[in-house]
């Protein structure tokens, strides 16, 4: 009764339209309630506070605010600027660089709907004016930007990691690989589609001067990812460190070096950061409580006893886990649904003997699939949002091939263990 009545509120919550954070806490106190558990509700608010307590959630507003300073601060156009110089000559050069630009900008901000912001916010005015029909230049930056999820640092793969204890420098490694993977796919799908239908104009060849001055001009922005990832690898900082050293650095090569920023202006982007900051603190602190419900009622051992006792086939447990975790990215936002499903899933995925760093790299992939998909599409609402041009319904017409190259490369990421595992074994091995 306790269970049903805990995922039955959360359900009804969630279709009423109550904030996600609300939805998570209120469901387990009715549960509580239900299982007659009335002294448990006294100390939630305690386990709320306790849930926050934890040097690796400092790493999360450390990276939004991070990702606010350099959207600003003039850093996203100098990666679109080398971006071109390097990739303009091919066909469908500007959607090449879009997603270029996003996987450079991932490295940066680690959020999604940041990094369609910046990079989009740049291309997808500029795509639309080249020839490309305005629905598939918003599509390309909303599923380009999901990369920011993926390739590190990521605001996912850490949450992932406070819940299961598994160490967020190899999670990190882990999303390198399958994150390059889904740019090298969605820039192959673009040179296709451009060169079938004639879209945009291209560049001759490569000029050296000018690629030259645009790097010169970019060498600050070029240089953070690999100060905050080398940092990591080396064991210079830790990952909120690196988070630390991000946010300095950005706000420096903003107001210093870019001069696109002031230092009254630190006020509103400190203030957009603390806001979307504090929607992730909140759910983290009522995931806790449903966490703990989830644990005591023995849900997730309950959920591999039904799924084992239909089949122990490893391959077919793991497509349903994603087909699952698919349909939920369309309805949930990323963060609640990995506080949401990572106590109930992991317990399963490890008793099968499935890597746990590789299944956080398959499980972020899968929610962070919703960000393009209705109802919640978060980066499709950001994409269509930069130009009036754009119309949703066109988007997601031109979203959907985009979303299926993406499909097949969770697929090869999940039963090819090698694409997110290999920089981890030569982390471990070193």
């Amino acid at each position: 009764m306790v269970i049903a009545v805990l995922f039955i509120t959360l359900i009804v919550l969630i279709v009423l339209g109550v904030p996600i954070a609300v939805c998570i806490g209120a469901a387990p106190m009715a549960a509580m309630v239900a299982g007659n558990q009335i002294n448990q509700l006294f100390v939630s608010a305690q386990r709320m506070v306790t849930a926050l307590d934890s040097t690796v959630l400092i790493a999360i507003p450390l990276f939004v605010l991070a990702g606010a300073v350099m959207g600003r601060g003039g850093i996203s156009r100098q990666i679109v600027n080398v971006s071109y110089e390097l990739f303009g000559w091919m066909p469908g050069s500007l959607g090449v660089v879009c997603v270029i630009a996003c996987m450079f900008f991932a490295a940066i901000s680690g959020s999604a709907p940041a990094t369609v912001a910046a990079i989009g916010g740049l291309l997808i005015p500029q795509m639309i004016d080249d020839g490309y029909p305005a629905g598939f230049s918003a599509a390309l930056a909303a599923s380009a930007g999901i990369i920011g999820c993926i390739i590190p640092p990521s605001i996912p793969f850490v949450n992932y990691g406070l819940i299961t204890g598994q160490s967020v420098s190899e999670l990190f490694a882990a999303g390198v690989l399958p994150g390059i993977l889904m740019g090298v796919v969605l820039c192959a799908l673009t040179i296709y589609y451009a060169h079938k239908y004639h879209w945009g104009t291209r560049n001759k060849g490569i000029n050296p001067g000018k690629l030259w001055n645009a790097f010169v001009h970019a060498i600050w922005a070029l240089l953070l990812p690999v100060i905050i990832l080398g940092g990591i690898y080396s064991g210079l900082f830790t990952p909120t460190e690196a988070a630390a050293v991000a946010s300095v650095y950005g706000i420096f090569a903003a107001i210093f070096i870019y001069k696109e920023v002031k230092i009254s202006d630190l006020i509103d982007i400190s203030y957009d950061a603390v806001k979307t900051s504090a929607m992730i603190m909140f759910i983290v602190a009522t995931a806790n409580i449903f966490s703990i419900v989830v644990t005591k009622q023995q849900v997730p051992a309950k959920l591999a006893n039904l799924v084992l006792g239909v089949t122990n086939n490893w391959v077919v447990i793991l497509l349903i886990i994603n087909v699952i975790l698919l349909i939920n990215g369309c309805f949930m936002e990323t963060t609640a649904s990995t506080y949401i499903y990572t106590p109930i899933l992991y317990p399963l995925v490890t008793q099968l003997g499935y890597d746990p760093v590789q299944f956080g790299v398959v499980m972020v992939m899968n929610l962070t699939m919703g960000l393009i998909t209705p109802p919640l599409g978060i980066n499709l609402f950001v994409a269509d949002g930069i130009d009036k041009r754009v119309t949703f319904t066109e988007t997601v017409k031109y979203v959907l091939p985009q979303f299926v190259a993406l499909v097949v490369v969770l697929f090869l990421v999940t039963y090819i263990p090698d694409i997110s595992l290999f920089l981890v074994h030569q982390m471990r091995g070193a």
